[in-house]
């Protein structure tokens, strides 16, 4: 079983695109029944006349057909954790349309009939406000909420202030708005500068969040002028179609600090990454803390003997068993340090409550599973993040505080990865980080979901995901987010190894998938014919 898709898509290869011309397609999806009984033919015709937005699903009688058999909404006391999927990340394009949409369409037929409850999509700094300062264009993401809430499906929007490229995962290039960079230029300082000089343009550093630096404006101010444009453009959609608000708080949208970028082969795993605190509104920040405490010294740069990037603990003097993380100056320097990052989360977040309020949709933050060396004393590449998480320091339970403080969901991130899988000289432990993750949101009473970090397919990724899902110790997860969706995802088994978990999740993993799916969630979508002349017609078949 597997579901393919060959339409042009930006996860689908050029080779399977040669003979579609541009044209839109209609909405129009006819269902009847076949044998054997649990198998159904969607046909969509095409008229390359007639445009995509003139036609919808066609009756109700229809509608519920495709959706047969689909999980009900989650009650109080279920045990149901909705499923979302990430959609890839150039799904609206550098010139702000939809990519793809004949693509997309198909893709979020499949998603919904295999049970999905909605998809996530970035909404990027770096494409809506690229022209000038507070001119938004928010065209490509209007088509893309009418396009969801046809197929009934839910959308979580995160608010990227990041640029896309440079990470794990990143598949295309989207960089900071032009006139950022052009400030940016002008002064480098704005941008996180590691203890060798290295600029990092994914972010612009927190040390200026309240200065006037883009062109009068703060960017905690430009951040909420955006949020306020998406709140004012898309208000008719808030706490329906659109349930959520991810709101961007760093480097890949995460809160944190770029500690460990891969770009140009600056850092590679397991890596205990470097302090990002060099700019000159960051070492000036340092310095008044540091007089504040009347220890000047402490104050004129950061830790001398942290390292380097590809370093481990144990060859640095900071951050080995005993090192100079225990000493009063490195308690002081990473509070200062991991405070700064509170600081900066609570304010982005405060703006955006008082933005949202009243629209009845959700708003979370998500924080990075950094599990390597995680079973260290110093946990080294979490201090370099900006998460004081030391084996005598719990650095979560402040920041589930602050996000819970704002009604925030605490997403976190490799709630698929297992102790076993990873390498031993890494010495990690996700699945322990989680565990603690999980105690501090219980503990602080903010609600906690989940995503896993890197692509799985495989049924042991999801069996994971599932185990850690449920609330045994700890929080239990409120959703979950899947990554991402791509031409993988609807190849072979792992079509239905994503059918299988969506189930499992919605009935609290009490049942198998069978063979014969009469709820028809198992879903194959392929091309069967393709006529020569105008009216070209497609078919999609569920089995």
């Amino acid at each position: 079983m597997a579901l393919t898709l060959r339409s042009p898509t930006s996860f689908i290869s050029q080779k399977d695109t040669k003979g579609f011309k541009t044209a839109d397609i209609s909405n129009s999806i006819f269902f009847t029944q076949i044998k054997p009984p649990c198998r159904i033919r969607a046909k969509i015709s095409m008229q390359e006349s007639q445009p995509s937005h003139e036609r919808a699903l066609t009756s109700e009688g229809r509608k519920k057909e495709v959706l047969h058999g689909l999980p009900t909404p989650r009650g109080k006391n279920d045990s149901r954790v909705p499923v979302f999927v990430m959609l890839p990340l150039d799904t609206v394009s550098f010139g702000g349309n939809l990519n793809k949409p004949r693509a997309m369409n198909a893709s979020l037929m499949a998603l919904k009939s295999a049970g999905v409850e909605g998809v996530m999509v970035d909404a990027w700094w770096g494409l809506v406000e690229k022209d000038e300062p507070m001119k938004y264009n928010w065209e490509g993401y209007a088509e893309l909420v009418e396009m969801v809430k046809r197929h009934g499906l839910k959308l979580q929007v995160v608010m990227s202030f990041h640029q896309c490229g440079g990470n794990v995962g990143d598949s295309c290039s989207i960089p900071l708005p032009p006139w950022v960079l052009e400030e940016i230029s002008k002064n480098p300082d704005l941008v996180y500068t590691d203890r060798s000089g290295r600029r990092n343009p994914e972010y612009i550093s927190l040390g200026c969040d309240s200065l006037p630096v883009l062109r009068g404006r703060t960017p905690i101010q430009a951040y909420s002028d955006f949020m306020r444009s998406f709140r004012n453009r898309f208000k008719d959609y808030l706490g329906g179609v659109i349930e959520e608000i991810q709101v961007g708080m760093g480097p890949c949208g995460e809160l944190r600090y770029p500690s460990y970028p891969e770009s140009n082969g600056t850092w590679r795993y397991p890596g205990i990454g470097e302090f990002q605190c060099y700019d000159k509104y960051m070492r000036a920040s340092l310095a008044a803390s540091a007089d504040k405490v009347g220890k000047r010294d402490w104050g004129r740069s950061g830790p001398h003997d942290a390292g380097h990037y590809n370093q481990s603990p144990e060859d640095t003097g900071f951050f080995r068993r005993d090192g100079t993380w225990t000493t009063e100056y490195g308690q002081f320097f990473l509070e200062w340090y991991s405070g700064k990052l509170l600081e900066h989360g609570d304010r982005i977040l405060a703006a955006a409550e008082g933005i949202f309020q009243g629209t009845d949709v959700k708003l979370s933050g998500k924080v990075a599973g950094i599990h390597w060396h995680y079973r260290t004393r110093s946990h080294a590449a979490e201090l370099t993040a900006g998460y004081y998480n030391t084996r005598n320091q719990d650095g979560y339970l402040p920041i589930a505080r602050m996000m819970g403080k704002h009604g925030v969901v605490l997403n976190f991130t490799c709630m698929e990865m297992k102790d076993s899988e990873q390498p031993e000289h890494a010495n990690c432990s996700p699945e322990g980080l989680v565990r603690q993750v999980k105690m501090a949101t219980k503990a602080a009473g903010t609600e906690l979901a989940g995503e896993n970090a890197l692509e799985r397919y495989d049924s042991n990724a999801y069996a994971q995901v599932l185990a850690t899902s449920k609330s045994d110790s700890g929080n239990g997860l409120s959703a979950f987010t899947y990554l991402r969706m791509n031409k993988r995802l609807f190849e072979g088994n792992n079509w239905r190894n994503l059918v299988e978990f969506v189930k499992n999740m919605s009935e609290g993993g009490r049942n198998r998938l069978p063979e014969c799916d009469s709820s028809r969630t198992n879903l194959y979508v392929g091309f069967i014919k393709e006529k020569p002349s105008g009216l070209r017609t497609k078919e999609a078949v569920l089995v």
